[in-house]
């Protein structure tokens, strides 16, 4: 990996409503409806931590609607 590849900013672990992952630089404000899950850490760490707590990839809502249905 060449020296300029290496990036070495803070990034987060963002959230948002649907409970849907993804990886954000820590400087950055984030929008309306995400919010910061876990502490700050390099972009190579952030993708480890999601793949850690991420265990059910659907949206919130998809997940919602099907365990309604499962209820009857």
């Amino acid at each position: 990996m060449a020296e300029e590849d290496i990036d070495e900013r803070p990034y987060r672990v963002v959230l948002d409503d649907e409970e849907q992952y993804s990886v954000w630089l820590a400087d950055r404000e984030l929008p309306l409806g995400r919010h910061a899950e876990g502490a700050e850490s390099t972009r190579a760490e952030c993708p480890a931590h999601i793949g850690t707590v991420w265990t059910d990839l659907r949206p919130l809502g998809p997940r919602r609607q099907m365990e309604r249905a499962a209820r009857g």
